[in-house]
């Protein structure tokens, strides 16, 4: 195995992670990630006891113990390009010895569940309800900067979505990538399920129009009408498709879990989203500890 370089793994002078400001074994191997550093307290306020604060930036993490259970819930702000940082750095203090600088021999796979907010695409999906990701739909790009990103990509829901939808040529190519299986069975008749688009941005890239008009106004038209096998586009965010990409690709298991605050088609905001997320924090909470 090749040593790796300081100008690629960067460890702070307190042995930390640069990004994360974590050491080795602060994170616990269930981990749910928030987009809101303000949302970390709002989680951890369940937990029995808290053994770990930590922040740097927007990232802020909690690790502590519900019963025997040891979790961790991690803010990773807004985008997929925040999400490459906390997956691979996430992974760095699971998988690399940081003192030889070489990946373990043996690899440790990790929970990783988002909480987040979202926007339906389609009407039936009321505000203040929530959806499972089954698979996330990358508008960004981001997961094609990794050599091994085609053997993980589903490329028929790929290509199907790029012709449904008269992609174009001159936005980053799309990529599908599918939520972890076992996360899924646990959580996938709790809520909506449906495909998750992740978008490289909250304005023109989600349609939304101020000053600056759009190059695509009918792309949520588009990505509502898309139709695979009966599967469909059922909100939209800015984080899963990262998430799903990067956790396979480093073999651990993913899911995301959206409160759905507007209902984009119906044009309806909820008018308090913040009981919705009381609720699936509880059940989310729940059904991890329950598992063995």
């Amino acid at each position: 195995m090749s040593r790796i370089g300081e100008s690629e793994l960067i460890i702070n002078s307190d042995g930390s992670i640069y990004h994360l400001n974590l050491k080795p074994g602060e994170l616990a191997r269930d981990i749910i990630v928030v987009g809101d550093p303000g949302r970390v307290p709002v989680i951890s306020k369940h937990f029995d006891h808290i053994e770990l604060k930590k922040q740097n930036r927007e990232i802020c993490t909690h690790t502590g113990t519900i019963g025997n259970r040891r979790m961790s819930v991690l803010s990773t702000g807004m985008g997929t390009d925040n999400i490459d940082i906390v997956l691979n750095e996430i992974d760095a203090l699971f998988n690399i010895d940081f003192n030889r600088r070489e990946a373990k021999e043996e690899h440790t796979s990790v929970n990783i569940i988002r909480l987040g907010t979202s926007g339906a695409l389609q009407r039936e999906i009321e505000v203040d309800s929530a959806v499972v990701s089954t698979h996330g739909i990358g508008l960004d790009g981001m997961l094609y900067y990794y050599k091994k990103a085609a053997g993980i990509i589903n490329s028929e829901l790929t290509n199907a979505f790029i012709s449904q939808t008269a992609w174009d040529s001159n936005l980053p190519r799309p990529y599908v990538v599918e939520a972890s299986g076992k996360l899924l069975s646990l959580f996938g008749d709790r809520f909506h399920k449906g495909m998750t688009a992740t978008a490289p941005g909250f304005y023109g890239p989600q349609g939304r129009s101020l000053r600056l008009e759009t190059t695509h106004p009918d792309l949520n038209q588009a990505l509502a009408d898309f139709n695979y096998n009966g599967m469909k586009v059922a909100n939209f965010e800015m984080e899963t498709s990262a998430l799903y990409g990067l956790g396979k690709l480093l073999g651990h298991n993913t899911l995301t879990i959206c409160a759905i605050i507007a209902n984009r088609v119906l044009k309806q905001y909820s008018k308090d989203y913040h009981k919705n997320i009381e609720r699936i924090i509880r059940l989310l909470i729940e059904v991890l500890t329950s598992q063995p």
